[in-house]
């Protein structure tokens, strides 16, 4: 991995124990994360990131000022559960007796099992930190081919288990929790076995690739090779190619290499009526309606996706990063608009506001010189006193640029050229790639927010480019009265960033946090205000999701959004390709009691005061 390259800087690879290596009840590797000092500063322990290392010594006023927090008041986590203390597996012996004559690797350790029964939501850290699931994966299972796969779907077939399919368990939607009325033997499908490039056309410019590999090491494999997908979505480092095809995932490099579906050319899929894929690998096909296009999106309830064949790129000669400020949020809106109007955007263009910019400023590094320390003085003297930026409006788009050397040079020089049109000035090479390096760090906050009463979710949209503007300030809007009229007693934090555009529109990701203090029901509270934020979305002229998913977590949605023909569809691909229900994760579709489509997992959960 380059020199430059802002995600983790050790070769890692992920075990089938996931737990030596993770955190089992939070972000990440174990050995990294946001702690404070005793009272004063925050550092971040391990190495694995450029920010690893560091003092942080304006984040605790940024804490306590910002949104209430105090170090005095701390909500730690309970004791890892004993095997004992983990629900029971339910055992289907006709299917494991079958399942002893393969050569496939399982088990059906409590901790194994309690590791991927789950995702990365506010409600399941919750749950891990502070109570107990209800239902968890019974055995787990780690097929190394696409024969093995199929064999577990038709031992679950006919012996009457369900299968959930586990990739890197980074999901934000509740999609792998177990129905918690699901009687039948739940196998948790891992895929971190089918971890390998089948093969690479050089010729064609694609790449076979199995569906475990998780999205850092399959840049590192064909970064040895010379090719990348510049597919890099925020969770890459533990993310899966299968989980991306399964959520329609979006890179923040999609400008230049596309989304997931853009950079799909073939995949094999294998469901309960048997293994589905085309017989042909080319770049279009008028073949009536797209059948990947019911595999996209499907969030493991048709089948388990083996492998996809990628289009590939030879690796970018230079990478440049970069950042404009601009005096307001909106002049930094329509600065967007117009790269989009001009379809010149770079690589990753994104823009944070006033609250994000604040925010990335409370995450800077401990000074090393005082001459750094006068430059950055300088600095803010320019933006503040000589151009009359106000510090409380001020924002700024962090930009990569990828490519040839001379394009990227006259890249920059356009989009500098725009952003002078709407009174950006440059901000600096290194402002931009820090930007850029906090993405694979900034999940890790959230863990230090629940030792100190904060919780904290992210939730986006995707909107027409003329409603990009008030959508954000509506939501803001609705948050600020939703956490008043629900009691919250400290400031609320709420941010928004504008990140992948298009033609039409662009994709909204918003930050909510609260202090929970005082509040004796917080997941409760939490998600009906989060829930009043996505009406307000969808009332505003956005969509259920950009690319998170729907998982559980939205499916109440789903007939407002595509209505009863469009659940009609879902239902009928679903009913044959898997009439059994063995895919039986419960995502997408509403379920027919309403009470289950709202409620949280952890909504039983109260707040130890």
């Amino acid at each position: 991995m380059s020199s430059n390259d802002p995600r983790a800087a050790k070769q890692t690879i992920i075990p089938k124990r996931r737990q030596d290596l993770l955190k089992w009840n939070g972000w990440g590797y174990k050995d990294s994360k946001f702690q404070f000092d005793g009272h004063s500063m925050c550092e971040v322990t391990g190495d694995r990131y450029k920010i690893s290392g560091q003092k942080l010594p304006l984040l605790k006023d940024w804490f306590i000022g910002v949104i209430g927090a105090s170090m005095d008041r701390k909500s730690p986590a309970q004791p890892e559960l004993s095997a004992d203390q983990l629900p029971k597996a339910v055992i289907n012996e006709n299917f494991l007796f079958e399942l002893k004559k393969t050569n496939i690797s399982y088990s059906e350790d409590a901790h194994d099992r309690l590791f991927r029964a789950h995702g990365h939501t506010m409600d399941e850290l919750f749950i891990l930190r502070y109570g107990k699931f209800e239902r968890i994966p019974d055995i787990v299972v780690w097929p190394e081919s696409q024969e093995q796969v199929e064999q577990i779907v038709k031992l679950a077939s006919e012996h009457d288990c369900a299968i959930i399919p586990y990739g890197g368990g980074t999901s934000v939607t509740w999609a792998l929790l177990c129905p918690k009325n699901e009687t039948r033997m739940i196998v948790s499908l891992d895929t971190c076995m089918l971890n390998k490039i089948l093969w690479v056309d050089e010729k064609n410019l694609t790449a076979r690739i199995q569906s475990g590999i998780n999205g850092q090491e399959l840049e590192r494999q064909l970064g040895e090779k010379g090719y990348c997908t510049g597919h890099e979505p925020d969770s890459m480092e533990f993310s899966t190619l299968g989980g991306w095809v399964a959520t329609r995932a979006s890179g923040m490099k999609k400008n230049q290499y596309g989304n997931i579906e853009d950079l799909l050319v073939h995949l094999t899929i294998v469901t309960p009526k048997g293994t589905m894929s085309k017989n042909c690998l080319v770049p279009r096909i008028s073949n009536g309606p797209d059948i990947h296009h019911f595999v996209l999106g499907s969030e493991g309830t048709l089948g388990v996706i083996v492998d996809a064949t990628l289009k590939i790129r030879p690796l970018p000669k230079c990478r440049k990063y970069g950042s404009v400020a601009f005096p307001t949020f909106d002049d930094g809106i329509k600065f967007m608009r117009e790269v989009a109007r001009l379809k010149c955007a770079p690589a990753s263009l994104r823009l944070l506001d006033n609250e994000q910019f604040s925010f990335g400023q409370a995450l800077k590094s401990e000074t090393s010189s005082m001459l750094q320390s006068f430059v950055d003085g300088l600095k803010k003297l320019y933006i503040t006193k000589i151009k009359g930026f106000d510090p409380s409006q001020i924002c700024a788009a962090t930009l990569v640029f990828e490519g040839d050397k001379e394009d990227v040079l006259a890249h920059e020089n356009k989009i500098y050229s725009i952003a002078k049109q709407f009174g950006g000035l440059p901000a600096g090479e290194e402002n931009g790639e820090k930007g850029y390096m906090l993405t694979f760090a900034i999940a890790y906050l959230r863990d230090l927010g629940f030792d100190y009463y904060v919780i904290a979710e992210s939730f986006e949209t995707s909107a027409p480019w003329d409603r990009v503007s008030d959508l954000i300030k509506n939501v803001k809007k609705c948050l600020e009265r939703s956490c008043k009229n629900a009691g919250v007693q400290y400031p609320i934090y709420s941010s928004a960033r504008v990140t992948q555009v298009y033609d039409a529109g662009a994709c909204i990701y918003f930050y909510f946090a609260i202090n929970y203090y005082g509040l004796s029901d917080p997941v409760k509270v939490y998600n009906e205000i989060e829930a009043a934020a996505r009406d307000e979305i969808i009332a505003s002229g956005g969509s259920l999701s950009h690319h998170h998913g729907v998982g559980k977590i939205r499916r109440r949605w789903m007939n407002q959004t595509i209505g009863e023909h469009g659940i009609g569809m879902i239902k009928a691909v679903k009913s044959y390709i898997d009439p059994k229900n063995v895919f039986a994760s419960g995502n997408i579709i509403p379920s027919e009691n309403p009470d289950e489509n709202e409620q949280s997992p952890a909504q039983h959960i109260k707040a130890k005061l």
